[in-house]
């Protein structure tokens, strides 16, 4: 399975000082140090972390991921898309793969 998934806190939390311009870069990055040492494939975008694996792997990386964001504001929200494809693997670069393919088959 696929997820895509976008955490950020808002309030204040005890984490760090606020940033004057309203950025969450230092928590997105708690958020994102999670995932990377979770050893699944991945890949962050300015907007979302997609990664891949089992359910109960990727769902536990999540967790782990919003619960690194929780100290930066007073609540957190978490955004989620989930392409759920049992018995397929390799999709985080299949996806974009094939549609590569077919934006140049558009071309010839």
């Amino acid at each position: 399975m696929l997820i895509a998934f976008s955490v950020a806190p808002s309030g204040v939390g005890t984490a760090a000082a606020e940033n004057s311009d309203g950025s969450v870069h230092d928590a997105v990055a708690a958020a994102v140090a999670v995932v990377r040492a979770s050893g699944l494939p991945h890949r962050t975008t300015s907007m979302f972390t997609e990664i891949e694996g089992e359910w109960d792997e990727v769902f536990a990386v999540v967790k782990a991921a919003t619960d690194a964001v929780m100290p930066y504001g007073s609540r957190v929200s978490l955004v989620l898309k989930a392409d759920i494809r049992p018995g397929r693997t390799g999709e985080l670069d299949g996806k974009i793969e094939r549609l590569e393919d077919a934006l140049e088959r558009r071309e010839d």
